[in-house]
């Protein structure tokens, strides 16, 4: 079972969401682990692209789009349609829907937006983990800002 942590969003701004999703990814991949952020669609996965892509050189982190990269993929995946993602310990879910299969990963973040229709899909996706009988913990983004620099 993996540990799910939803990191409840204060604006919003799709930007929070993506930045939030880059300092997961760099955490993880610090610590030689894979990631998928899977985003609602190709303009949000690009927009965490490019996000990548702004980091520091000394912190550069590894990454690639559908069709880019490695044959097996990159440290960190960013994608907008659900699947497996080769080799992911890792998924950080930027979307407002779910994966059919969560067998491989041994975290996921899930990111909660602030407006109400994004709550309520997130309420539901937390109902889905919990009958799955994932591990839940819930806490305010600004948490991971404030400690994560990088």
């Amino acid at each position: 079972m993996a540990n799910v942590t939803f990191y409840l969003l204060e604006q919003d701004d799709p930007k929070q969401a993506s930045e939030l999703a880059c300092l997961l990814a760099a955490r993880h991949f610090r610590q030689r682990q894979r990631s998928f952020v899977c985003c609602a669609d190709q303009t949000g996965a690009e927009a965490v692209d490019e996000l990548m892509w702004q980091r520091p050189a000394e912190g550069f982190v590894p990454h690639n789009l559908p069709g880019e990269g490695p044959a097996n993929g990159a440290p960190v995946q960013i994608g907008w349609q659900w699947r497996q993602a080769n080799q992911c310990q890792v998924l950080i879910n930027v979307s407002h829907s779910m994966p059919a299969s969560l067998s491989g990963y041994r975290f996921i973040y899930d990111l909660v937006p602030a407006d109400e229709a994004g709550k309520q899909a997130a309420r539901e996706r937390y109902k889905q983990y919990r009958a799955a009988g994932h591990q839940l913990d819930t806490r305010p983004a600004h948490e991971l800002f404030e400690t994560n620099h990088g």
